[in-house]
């Protein structure tokens, strides 16, 4: 595990940001898991510059989303199909065709997990874009979710439904339930990068950085993989002196 440490969240959204750019450079093809919630954001505004620049095009990318809602329709402000429209995709030239987010319908919920699990099989990401709860928890894997899991339907925590409630109106409009990748598609990424800022996550990113690899961390199994950057700025990085 690589520990990159940032002065602020300006720099880690660079640094990740440089990250992705020279991949794509490297393999216009890639394939790349994507994050939503506030830590990407100023990744994503880092590439949407990057592309209006010339200086990447997004045209055979190929993005999977980690996670998404259940319980909302595609078209909520608060969806993750919303989320990378606003953040990301309308402002560059990705193709459609070549965007992946998991399926939320819930007349299917007995089919949406093993669908979404039989692409990313298919699929080998080149890199996977992570942020982290205050809980550990990486996607919607919460606590104590095991660490063999692959794509599910997932009841969510209430302490991520407390830290996603500041998206909604209150924590009554905050769905119960959503669709994630399982940390065991995480880790067959070939790479990972993880970005994290701020004070409130100082605790979480010390134990999983300095802790024992355990279910009640989801996060702390990034420790075990073989290609796996943590992009942090000092605020998050302050327990670990």
């Amino acid at each position: 595990m690589k520990i990159m440490i940032c002065k602020d969240y300006d720099e880690v959204s660079k640094k990740a940001a440089s990250i992705v750019i020279k991949e794509i450079k490297k393999n216009p093809d890639l394939k790349i898991g994507l994050a939503t919630g506030s830590s990407p954001i100023g990744l994503y505004k880092n590439l949407i510059e990057a592309y209006q620049k010339n200086k990447i095009s997004f045209k055979s990318v190929v993005s999977y989303n980690l996670d998404e809602y259940i319980g909302i329709d595609r078209s909520h402000p608060q969806s993750y199909y919303s989320f990378m429209y606003e953040n990301l995709f309308k402002h560059i030239d990705m193709n459609d065709d070549n965007i992946h987010i998991p399926d939320n319908d819930i007349d299917r919920i007995d089919h949406l997990a093993e669908d979404y699990n039989q692409v990313l099989h298919d699929n080998q990401l080149d890199i996977q874009i992570l942020g982290i709860g205050t809980n550990g928890h990486i996607g919607f894997n919460e606590p104590g979710t095991p660490l063999g899991n692959e794509t599910f339907i997932v009841t969510l925590d209430e302490q991520t439904r407390m830290d996603n409630s500041r998206f909604f109106n209150s924590i009554d409009e905050v769905p119960k339930f959503a669709i994630t990748m399982g940390i065991k598609n995480i880790m067959y990424s070939k790479k990972i990068v993880l970005i994290a800022s701020g004070k409130e996550k100082a605790k979480v990113i010390h134990k999983m950085i300095k802790g024992k690899v355990t279910k009640n961390l989801p996060a702390s199994i990034l420790q075990l993989h073989p290609d796996c950057t943590v992009i942090i700025d000092e605020q998050a990085a302050s327990k670990l002196k």
